[in-house]
């Protein structure tokens, strides 16, 4: 069993990585610090439906597969 959560742990690491490298950055980079105004388009009002929103619910749901099985994986009950 331990070695199966082990497994999955590692499969799992590798997509967060993806799912964190296909996302795009929420920034302006240094155009931010100078008080640059966001811009407001077409993609911005539907961001919610959009490739974006699902990357990002993907992370999160690979985020707490992460963290329960690494909670199972330090627990006392697999040693």
């Amino acid at each position: 069993m331990k070695t199966a959560l082990t497994v999955i742990f590692g499969i799992v690491c590798v997509v967060i990585v993806v799912l964190v490298l296909f996302q795009e950055a929420k920034d302006n980079g240094l155009g931010s610090l100078a008080g640059s105004a966001a811009n407001e388009t077409y993609w911005s009002k539907n961001k919610g439906r959009s490739k974006e929103a699902y990357l990002v619910l993907a992370t999160a749901i690979a985020v707490a597969i992460f963290l329960i099985i690494a909670l199972l994986l330090s627990s006392k009950f697999l040693n």
